[in-house]
C-alpha cells in the first residue's frame, strides 16, 4: 500500500512544502512547519452551488448571480448599522456594513471581548444580534455582561436601555448567546436566527470537524473564515471576528485571513494604563488610519471624545507640543526630551512613541546646521500618553523639545509646533494644517510655529491664534524659544 502523501504547513503564514525545514521560506519563522496529511478529494463529488446556497441574484432571492453591465448596477446607498459607540463607528467609516466581515485583533487582556460585548448590548435594541463565545461558557459571558450593565460608567450609547434599571430587558431583548466551538453548529444557528450582527469570539477557537488539524491551525482558520464569509454575504449579516495575535504583535493565522475580511482593526494599549486605541489597518468601506480612543474603567470601556487631554501634561524644560493627525482626527500631543552629558564613548539614544531613526536624523540636522554638540550628550525622547506618532509633522516639535532640554529652557505657554524637517535644515509644509491649528485654538493655544507658505494668509487671519511662519529650523526655534539656539553652542 502506498504511503499517503503529506506536506508541511507553516502555522504563521500558511506556506506549504513537501520537505521539513527548521525555518519557513515564506515568513522566516523558526519551528513553525507542521506535518499535515493530504486529504484525497474526488472530483466527482464536486457540484455547482445550489440556488439555496447562492447569494441573491437578479433572478430573485436564492438565484445565482449573473454578470451585468456596470452602468446597470443599482446605486443603492449603504445602510450602515450604528454600534452605539461613536469612536467605534468612526474607525469603521460610519458603522457596520451589512454582509461585511470585520477582524478585530489585539493583545490578550486588552479588552477586545469587552468592547464587542458592549457593542452587542447597544446594537441589540430593535434587531437581532448573535454573540458566539468559543472561549468562555455562557455563564462566564453572562457575568461580564451583567457587570457591564450594572457598573457601566459614562453616558449611555444611543438606543441603549436606561441605566436606572440596569439596562437589563430592553438592552438585551435582541441579544442571543451561543457558547460553541463547532463550526457546523454555529453555521446552523446563523442560518436559523439570521441576525443583523454576529460576533465570533474567537475565530482561532472554532473547529471544523471535517478537517483533521487542530483548532487554530492555518487550515482551520482559513476554512472557518471562508465558511462564515459565505453565510454572511448570503444573509447580509455584519460579522465581527476576534483574532489572536502572535508574540510579535501580529495577527495570528494565515495571511489570507486578512485578505478575506473587509476590515482589519487593531485594539492597542498598555495593560497597565487606562486608555485604549482602536485603529483601522484595512477598510474597504472607509478610510484607514482612523483612530478611536477609549478608557478602561471598572464598568467597562468608555469613549474619550476629547482625546487630546490624555496626551497633554505639564510644562517644563524639554517639553514641546505638537498637533498630530490620526486619519481625520487631530490630536494635540506633548513631547518630552531629556538631553544630558554622556559618560559613554557612544552616546545613548532612546525614543518612545516615535521612530528611533527619525530621532537620529533630527539630532544630526541640529548638530550640522545649529552647531549643537549633541554627539557628546545622551538624548531621550518620549511621547506623553503612550501614543505612537509616525508622521513627519512632529519633526519640529521634536527639535524644539531637544533644544529646550539642552538649553534648559521652557517654551512659552500656549505654543504648538508643526512642521517636517528636511536634511538641509529647511521646514517643509505638512498636510491638514488648517485642521491642526483649529484643534490647537479650540484647546486654548495662542501661538503656532508652522512652515512658511503652508497656510494661506486669509486662513491664518481667520484663526484665533498667532501664526508664526518660518523657513528653516533655526528660524522656527528662534520664534518658538525667543532665543538663538545656536548662540554659544
Amino acid at each position: 500500500m502506498a504511503r499517503p502523501l503529506s506536506s508541511y504547513v507553516c502555522q504563521s503564514c500558511g506556506a506549504r512544502t513537501r520537505q521539513y525545514f527548521g525555518r519557513c521560506s515564506g515568513c522566516g519563522g523558526w519551528n513553525t512547519l507542521v506535518e499535515q496529511a493530504a486529504v484525497a478529494t474526488d472530483s466527482r463529488r464536486r457540484r455547482p452551488v445550489a440556488a439555496a446556497d447562492a447569494p441573491d441574484g437578479s433572478g430573485g432571492p436564492g438565484s445565482p448571480r449573473r454578470s451585468e453591465p456596470i452602468a446597470a448596477v443599482g446605486d443603492r446607498p449603504l445602510q450602515r448599522l450604528a454600534s452605539g459607540y461613536g469612536e467605534f463607528d468612526r474607525v469603521l467609516g460610519g458603522g457596520l456594513v451589512p454582509g461585511s466581515l470585520v477582524l478585530l485583533g489585539g493583545d490578550p487582556g486588552i479588552g477586545k471581548s469587552t468592547l464587542l460585548l458592549q457593542c452587542a448590548r447597544t446594537m441589540a435594541v430593535g434587531q437581532s444580534v448573535l454573540y458566539v463565545s468559543a472561549e468562555e461558557s455562557a455563564q462566564q459571558v453572562k457575568l461580564r455582561w451583567r457587570r457591564l450593565a450594572e457598573e457601566g460608567e459614562g453616558p449611555v450609547p444611543a438606543g441603549a436601555a436606561d441605566r436606572e434599571n440596569g439596562g437589563s430587558a430592553a438592552a438585551s431583548s435582541g441579544l442571543q448567546l451561543l457558547a460553541e466551538t463547532d463550526l457546523e453548529l454555529v453555521l446552523q444557528e446563523l442560518e436559523a436566527l439570521r441576525p443583523a450582527v454576529a460576533i465570533i469570539d474567537s475565530i482561532q477557537a472554532l473547529h471544523d470537524g471535517e478537517l483533521g488539524s487542530a483548532p487554530g491551525s492555518v487550515a482551520q482558520v482559513r476554512e472557518c473564515a471562508a465558511a462564515l464569509q459565505r453565510i454572511a454575504k448570503r444573509q447580509h449579516t455584519a460579522l465581527l471576528l476576534v483574532g489572536h495575535v502572535t508574540k510579535e504583535g501580529l495577527l495570528a493565522g494565515p495571511k489570507v485571513l486578512e485578505h478575506l475580511v473587509d476590515a482589519v482593526l487593531t485594539f492597542e494599549g498598555d495593560r497597565f494604563a487606562s486608555h485604549r486605541l482602536l485603529r483601522a489597518v484595512k477598510n474597504r468601506f472607509g478610510a484607514t488610519h482612523e483612530l478611536g480612543v477609549f478608557e478602561m474603567r471598572g464598568g467597562g470601556l468608555v469613549e474619550v471624545t476629547n482625546p487630546s487631554e490624555l496626551f497633554l501634561g505639564g510644562e517644563g524644560p524639554g517639553t514641546g507640543t505638537i498637533v498630530a493627525c490620526e486619519g481625520t482626527r487631530p490630536l494635540v500631543v506633548e513631547l518630552q526630551a531629556l538631553v544630558s552629558p554622556t559618560s559613554y564613548a557612544s552616546p545613548r539614544r532612546s525614543a518612545t512613541g516615535i521612530a528611533a531613526n527619525r530621532l537620529h536624523q533630527i539630532l544630526a540636522v541640529l548638530e550640522k546646521h545649529l552647531g549643537l554638540p549633541l554627539s557628546r550628550f545622551d538624548c531621550y525622547l518620549a511621547v506623553a500618553g503612550g501614543l505612537e506618532v509616525e508622521e513627519p509633522a512632529a519633526d519640529l516639535g521634536v527639535a524644539a523639545a531637544v533644544v529646550a532640554s539642552y538649553r534648559d529652557l521652557v517654551l512659552p505657554p500656549g505654543t504648538v509646533l508643526v512642521g517636517e524637517l528636511g536634511l538641509g535644515g529647511q521646514l517643509r509644509p505638512v498636510g491638514q494644517l488648517e485642521l491642526r491649528l483649529q484643534e490647537a485654538a479650540r484647546l486654548g493655544f495662542r501661538r503656532a510655529v508652522v512652515p512658511r507658505g503652508g497656510l494661506p494668509l486669509s486662513l491664518a487671519a481667520s484663526l484665533d491664534l498667532q501664526v508664526l511662519e518660518a523657513g528653516s529650523v533655526a528660524e522656527a526655534l528662534v520664534a518658538a524659544l525667543g532665543v538663538d539656539p545656536a548662540a554659544d553652542a
